[in-house]
């Protein structure tokens, strides 16, 4: 009988035409018969974007790894990552972006110590499809997982809903014990503007992530937004930044994965959304 001695070689080379770079291959001997067989690395952290890794770490109940330019997700469904499309506009970048396009600004945790530059809205840029698989894919779907906590107990005593998908009842919970223990700061924690609804952001056609019930807006009589400075929805407008939030309120969302809308140009101070994959 004669012997097949398979090579099992990791290519760290430049590959052949249309095989890509970390790939284990199967290698026959000249003369033998049998297919060409080839496995991902998945789960290796060096031929992973480190963008998806990130995903990936932030939301384990929901994706198991990647592979083939697409997240693979634990009902072994899976999403393109990259679509390909370069240079793309801040218009399209917002109504038509990919997985990959919402890690195209960095988000940065702490004191804002600089002027924003113009569009720059690190977390504004959102692959709808990814929110609705995790969250819900219709309003009915959504209420199915939202439960009730008491905001503030000390102080405000307010009953907001919010999902459980992620712990973020539980996280908004922790952030309220917190946020509780600071009397200085009830006038902005009182009356809070919203947590679910499911809509679309005002004068767009695309959802609000309040249609998740994975964001909170604090009391908007001490809040500032673009559109209400430019009387506009136009996303080119020139504005002028405006914020009333304290940073204690701020550091205390962002501990617990909560991006805040006073880091865009096009300003939200309102608006606190659970994002913490983006969080550096």
């Amino acid at each position: 009988m004669r012997t097949i001695i398979l090579l099992l070689i990791y290519l760290s080379y430049p590959p052949p035409q249309g095989l890509p770079t970390g790939t284990l291959r199967w290698i026959m001997p000249a003369g033998t018969q049998g297919p060409l067989r080839e496995t991902p690395l998945g789960q290796k952290g060096d031929t992973i974007p480190p963008a998806a890794k990130k995903l990936i770490e932030t939301y384990p109940n929901f994706i198991s790894g990647y592979a083939g330019n697409h997240l693979i997700f634990k009902d072994k469904t899976k999403m393109l990552w990259d679509d390909g499309i370069k240079n793309k506009s801040f218009k399209t970048l917002l109504d038509k972006p990919d997985l990959k396009d919402m890690f195209t600004q960095k988000y940065t945790a702490g004191l804002l110590r600089e002027p924003l530059a113009s569009n720059f809205d690190p977390g504004r840029i959102r692959y709808e499809p990814f929110f609705l698989k995790m969250y819900g894919a219709t309003e009915k779907a959504v209420e199915k997982n939202l439960v009730e906590i008491t905001w503030c107990p000390k102080l405000v005593g307010q009953r907001i809903r919010v999902t459980k998908i992620n712990g973020i009842d539980k996280k908004l919970a922790q952030i309220s014990k917190e946020l509780d223990e600071h009397p200085e700061l009830k006038r902005y924690l009182t009356n809070i503007g919203g947590t679910f609804t499911w809509r679309n952001i005002a004068g767009t056609h695309r959802h609000s992530m309040h249609s998740f019930g994975m964001t909170i807006d604090i009391n908007t009589a001490y809040s500032d937004y673009w559109q209400w400075a430019c009387k506009c929805s136009n996303e080119n407008a020139v504005i002028k930044y405006k914020n009333r939030i304290p940073q204690l309120i701020v550091d205390t969302f962002e501990k617990y994965g909560f991006i805040w809308g006073g880091k865009w140009y096009h300003y939200d101070t309102m608006h606190f959304e659970y994002r913490p994959e983006l969080i550096q």
